[in-house]
C-alpha cells in the first residue's frame, strides 16, 4: 500500500466539536450605582474612584447611623469585604458597612463654582425644627464655601416665617449663627451634637441637621 497524501490523513481525522463562545457560570455580581435614596456623597470611599461612598443622612440610612462610625455603602459584597468594617445590612442590594472612626473628621473640599444669580455653591433641603420641635421639617438651604476671610463656610437656612438663619462652619465644625434683637435670638445658646456624618444644631428653640455633603460638597 503506497502512502496517502497528508491532506487526506488529516481529513480522515476527527478535528472534535466546534468550540464556541463560554457559557457564563452562573450569576456574576454587577456593579450598581449607589441611589440617591442612600444619601451619598465623595467621590467614592475610602478614595476617589473607588466603588464605595460614603452615606448621609435619609430614611433609609437614618437606623444604621451613630456618632462613633462612619456609614458607608457598597455596590457588591466583594467590595464591602476589602474595607475595615462590619457588614450591617444588604437593602436593595446595596451593602451597608459600618466602620469605626479613628478620629477627626476629614475635610474635603469640592470646588463647585458659586451661582452667578445666588452666590451659594450648592443648594439643598435640610431637616429642621422651630418652637423646641424635633427637626423634622424640610428647609431650603444654601452653602456659600470660603465665604469669610478665615475660610469661614456660610450657610443660609430658609425658615417658615420667611426669615434667613445663618449658620458659620469651620471646615464641617459649626461655631456660630447670626443673631438679632428683633427675634430674640441675641441672647440664645449655641449647642452642636456631632453624629456621623452631620451636625444637629441647637440654637434657642431652632434645631437644624446639616450634613457635610452640604458643607463642603460631593
Amino acid at each position: 500500500m503506497g502512502w496517502l497524501p497528508l491532506a487526506l490523513v488529516f481529513a480522515g481525522c476527527g478535528t472534535g466539536p466546534e468550540v464556541g463562545p463560554a457559557e457564563p457560570q452562573g450569576d456574576e455580581p454587577s456593579t450598581v450605582a449607589i441611589p440617591k435614596t442612600f444619601a451619598p456623597f465623595g467621590e467614592g470611599y475610602p478614595g476617589a474612584g473607588d466603588p464605595c461612598r460614603r452615606l448621609g443622612e435619609s430614611d433609609t440610612t437614618r437606623p444604621f447611623l451613630d456618632h462613633e462610625t462612619t456609614l458607608v455603602g457598597c455596590p457588591d459584597p466583594a467590595a464591602a469585604g476589602a474595607l475595615e468594617g462590619r457588614t450591617i445590612a444588604v437593602i436593595d442590594g446595596i451593602t451597608l458597612v459600618s466602620i469605626p472612626q479613628s478620629g477627626a473628621a476629614v475635610v474635603e473640599e469640592w470646588p463647585d463654582p458659586p451661582d452667578p444669580e445666588t452666590g451659594y455653591n450648592a443648594t439643598a433641603d435640610v431637616f429642621c425644627g422651630f418652637a423646641g420641635a424635633e427637626p423634622t421639617d424640610r428647609c431650603s438651604a444654601g452653602v456659600k464655601r470660603r465665604w469669610g476671610s478665615d475660610g469661614t463656610t456660610l450657610v443660609e437656612i430658609q425658615k417658615p416665617d420667611g426669615r434667613a438663619r445663618a449658620i458659620y462652619f469651620q471646615g464641617v465644625t459649626p461655631y456660630g449663627a447670626d443673631s438679632a434683637e428683633a427675634d430674640g435670638s441675641a441672647g440664645w445658646d449655641f449647642t452642636v451634637e456631632r453624629e456621623d456624618d452631620w451636625n444637629e444644631i441647637r440654637y434657642g428653640p431652632e434645631r437644624y441637621r446639616i450634613p457635610d455633603a452640604l458643607v463642603i460638597g460631593g
